[in-house]
């Protein structure tokens, strides 16, 4: 009789003062660096790694530290070691198909939920920017996913995407922020079904279908580094 194959260990949720150190540790970064705040780097990281190929840390590291390219000197063991942290705990999630917590933050009262998601959305697209090979596999089983993502992005934002924005005139905004926090983690996972598939899918979760909805988390809001999404195409 076989053994049993062991279970993943799971990673460790950050608590909020982890998360609040890992953004001390990032507003440290000396100018003129612009690194991605905490929301934004966690949306660049599952951008990252939904990448059909995997993208090691010299490669995905320095857009992270910097949004605009520049060489970034040596950064302290403690703040890498909190973003592989992160990076592996996601890889888990998106491996496995189960529910994360996205690093959302609400806002005040009077944000919608576009606005409150938007950092996550934005160091997404920023790792898509960086890392374009998801972008480059065929078009029409990303549109669905992405658009769900990419619907919180003003559509002047988006260029030579006439697909992408036609499937998002398609779709409902969210009503409220649990709603849009469950589209984006529902989002992640199709596009993985598509750039990472399954050996065999689970059979409780079929490609296309939103896992259980979870609770956003809430935190002190912030949102980025005081820079607008980049410009930037949909699937090519």
């Amino acid at each position: 009789m076989s053994e049993p194959t062991p279970k993943r260990r799971p990673a460790d949720p950050f608590t909020d003062a982890e998360l609040e150190r890992l953004q001390q540790l990032l507003d440290a970064l000396p100018a003129p660096l612009e690194p991605l705040d905490v929301s934004m780097a966690d949306g660049y990281l599952c951008g990252v790694l939904l990448q059909p190929s995997i993208v090691p840390l010299e490669a995905w590291l320095p857009p992270l530290l910097d949004t605009e390219g520049r060489t970034v000197p040596r950064v302290s063991d403690e703040l890498i070691a909190l973003l592989k942290r992160r990076h592996r705990e996601l890889n888990l999630a998106i491996v496995d198909r189960q529910w994360f917590d996205p690093w959302i933050f609400e806002l005040d009262d009077e944000a919608d939920p576009s606005e409150t998601v938007l950092p996550w959305v934005a160091g997404f697209a920023h790792a898509l920017d960086a890392h374009p090979a998801l972008l480059a596999l065929p078009e029409q089983p990303l549109l669905e996913p992405l658009a769900a993502i990419y619907l919180h992005l003003d559509p002047d934002d988006l260029e030579d995407a006439d697909a992408l924005l036609e499937e998002i005139e398609s779709l409902e905004p969210p009503t409220d922020l649990e709603e849009a926090v469950e589209g984006l983690v529902s989002a992640v996972l199709m596009l993985a079904d598509v750039s990472r598939p399954q050996k065999a899918a689970p059979a409780a979760r079929q490609p296309g279908v939103r896992p259980p909805a979870g609770r956003p988390r809430t935190g002190a809001g912030r949102t980025g580094p005081g820079r607008s999404p980049p410009k930037r195409g949909g699937p090519r």
